[in-house]
């Protein structure tokens, strides 16, 4: 077994290699760029190696730099983690060549599985079902319009080199086609360095569940059963689950043996995933196998109970696999949110910043109930444009599945992020949406159920009633804190007010108290609506999330501190809350309400990003759909067009030039 193994990666995947090396007694060497220096990875870590500037181009996907480290620190071994180099024929081979293993498949398999194009020409010559398209060269627009033309609307058109979702575009026509074909090219080259792409038929109403399988270097293969992947966002995965609520016995071992096959013919040893696109008959077809640990993996980890980086490690270092196909059982349900550091209510787009607060639920287990949080932040970091947005995997597991879903909203609830903007709220928000939970799912869910983005959602009445009891026990809990100080100008108000109105959002909710003493921790019954209810809870003033129950039902909410109330965040709303007197609420009601600025004349930049290009010039006359200018965040391109006919009058800025989130980029008349 290897004494020290070198990391060539970052974040949350770093750190969760280094948690398993640790366990096995194996030292660990993280490597880190400028932008890395206070990572807690480098942390965690025994020994740190600094490998350049925050651009990945001149220090994470940096061969030379990632062996001299192996070599200043004596590390025998390198995990790739996922990403930059993790799929690197070259690396591999150039490690082989100095002495160094590489925790992964040989270079071969990487070859022959991680460019999508030659994977699909190996997939059929081994008899493996795949999406009906072209996979020779595409030499332009033009050439991409003919081969879509003749596989039939609507395709998809996907980087060779790709993967994360960069690089893939779906047309569903010639205008469509010619964008996305560009827009594939640029990304692909600029994220892979390989601007190469190919053109498949897409599948409508498509499930993504891909199959993990396991293998030694000695002719051992196994599957560890599947995930349903099918809640993406611009192509990139959300929430995971494992095992698919849609697949049956048969099909399971049908896309498990194939999964198997494939991998013994391309002689595979690691942990890698096959991919299949599912259809809504459950015929399955090969997408492409990722030869490396998926970001997904926690999930088959809880449900299998394999530690999939142990194994990856073990088979590197020449042992045979222990487990037997026969031996390996899918236990219970597990599900994966994946927070990232991005504005769901501006449709997804990357935020910045540094981590003001930063608490996660606790880990471990409590009941039928496990939480893990796999994490490469912490309180005070800042999250950088020059990575993935990705803050942490939260997972959850118990018996079932509708279980493992609400210890997962009950999760999301009690996660504190602030500093950013963040997708917990869409997160809390899909776990409580019924076809979710009905495990009704296809790739164009999202898009589907929210197309015209996530917006601010409102509570309904049964919502409004917790609402207000969370708000009006805070309020009475300040208030008795107060009236305890012994430095007080004046004695305590004397006997509680028996009724009050809470205003949560638009909306007025009366409640009378039906006992008359405060007590801590808190305990009172309450007619909300008229309808009797016990609120209980310990919560104390300052702490940003209050757990107790409400009429007999868990509750964890986060509250936080606004002008003239508090601002609640639950299950997806996001609700100002403000007591009042019944009098108080009379004059409110007649308060004018302040409107937004009218922004409809200006090009706002989305997300702090580079300026890729501007489409526009000063005086053009621009229609509804066109292009206006493309920004550059976290490695993705955000095409930005025009919501309708318009003239530009004044453009403020120009390629190259980095903006802040609602920086002016042009004017329209």
């Amino acid at each position: 077994m290897f004494k020290k193994i070198l990391i060539a990666n970052r974040g949350e995947i770093a750190c969760r290699v280094i948690k398993t090396a640790r366990r096995m007694g194996i030292s660990t060497v993280a490597v880190y760029s400028d932008a890395d220096r206070d990572a807690l990875h480098v942390e965690m870590a025994d020994e740190a190696v600094h490998i350049g500037p925050a651009a990945a181009a001149e220090s994470y996907l940096v061969a030379e730099k990632i062996i001299a480290a192996c070599k200043a620190t004596g590390a025998e071994a390198v995990h790739p983690g996922y990403g930059f180099l993790s799929e690197r024929a070259s690396f591999c081979a150039e490690l082989e060549k100095q002495g160094i293993v590489f925790i992964g498949p040989k270079p071969k398999a990487i070859m022959a599985m991680g460019d999508k194009i030659e994977s699909k020409k190996f997939a059929n010559a081994a008899g493996v079902s795949t999406v009906p398209g072209h996979l020779g060269v595409i030499e332009d627009a033009a050439h991409a319009e003919v081969i879509a033309g003749g596989i039939g609307y609507p395709v998809m058109i996907k980087a060779s080199a790709g993967g994360g979702g960069k690089g893939m575009r779906i047309a569903w026509n010639e205008a469509e086609v010619r964008d996305g074909f560009e827009r594939a090219r640029s990304e692909a080259k600029s994220s892979f360095g390989d601007d190469r792409v190919f053109i498949e038929k897409f599948i409508v109403e498509p499930r993504h569940i891909e199959i993990q399988v396991l293998a030694d270097a000695h002719g051992n293969v196994v599957y560890l059963g599947e995930r349903e992947c099918s809640i993406q966002r611009r192509n990139q995965k959300v929430a995971e689950e494992a095992p698919s609520p849609f697949l049956d016995e048969k099909t399971r071992k049908a896309m498990g043996e194939q999964s198997v096959a494939l991998a013994r013919a391309v002689d595979y040893q690691s942990a890698g995933t096959v991919e299949f696109i599912v259809d809504r008959d459950r015929n399955f077809y090969f997408l492409e196998m990722n030869t490396r640990l998926q970001v997904e993996h926690p999930v088959t980890e809880l449900v299998t109970g394999i530690d999939l980086v142990e194994q990856m490690i073990r088979v590197a270092a020449g042992e045979p696999l222990t487990l037997a196909q026969e031996e390996i059982r899918l236990d219970g349900w597990a599900i994966e949110s994946r927070l990232y550091a991005e504005d769901p209510y501006r449709n997804f787009l990357p935020s910045i910043g540094r981590l003001t607060r930063y608490r996660p639920p606790a880990e471990g287990r409590t009941g039928n109930v496990t939480v893990r949080n796999d994490t490469g932040v912490f309180e005070g970091a800042e999250i950088s444009m020059y990575y993935d947005p990705m803050i942490a995997k939260l997972c959850t597991w118990a018996p079932t599945r509708l279980e493992a879903i609400d210890a997962m909203g009950q999760a999301l609830d009690g996660f504190v992020v602030d500093g950013i903007e963040h997708n917990i709220p869409f997160l809390s928000a899909l776990m409580k949406h019924p076809r979710w939970r009905e495990g009704r799912l296809s790739t164009g869910f999202i898009a589907e159920e929210y197309p015209d983005g996530f917006a601010p959602m409102k509570p309904d009445r049964t919502e409004e009633a917790v609402l207000a009891a969370i708000a009006l026990s805070a309020s009475l809990i300040e208030t008795n804190r107060r009236e305890r100080f012994a430095d007080r100008l004046r004695a305590a108000s004397g006997a509680l007010r028996e009724h009050w109105v809470v205003k949560t959002g638009d909306s007025h909710v009366a409640v009378q108290l039906l006992d008359g003493l405060v007590t801590i921790p808190f305990d009172m019954e309450m007619a909300i609506e008229g309808e009797n209810n016990s609120v209980v809870t310990d919560w104390r003033p300052g702490d940003p999330v209050w757990s107790g129950k409400v009429g007999g039902r868990d509750i964890t909410a986060q509250i936080r501190p606004v002008l003239n109330g508090v601002r609640i965040d639950w299950q997806g709303l996001s609700v100002t809350a403000k007591v009042f007197s019944p009098r108080h609420a009379e004059l409110d009601r007649l308060m004018p309400v302040k409107l937004p600025p009218d922004t409809s004349k200006l090009l706002l930049c989305p997300m702090p990003g580079l300026v890729v290009s501007i489409a526009v010039a000063e005086g053009q006359e621009v229609k509804a759909g066109e292009t206006l200018a493309i920004v550059e965040a976290m490695k993705m391109e955000n095409v930005l067009r025009a919501d309708r006919d318009l003239v530009v009058s004044k453009i403020n800025a120009a390629a190259g030039e980095s903006l802040a989130v609602d920086a002016v980029i042009m004017e329209f008349a």
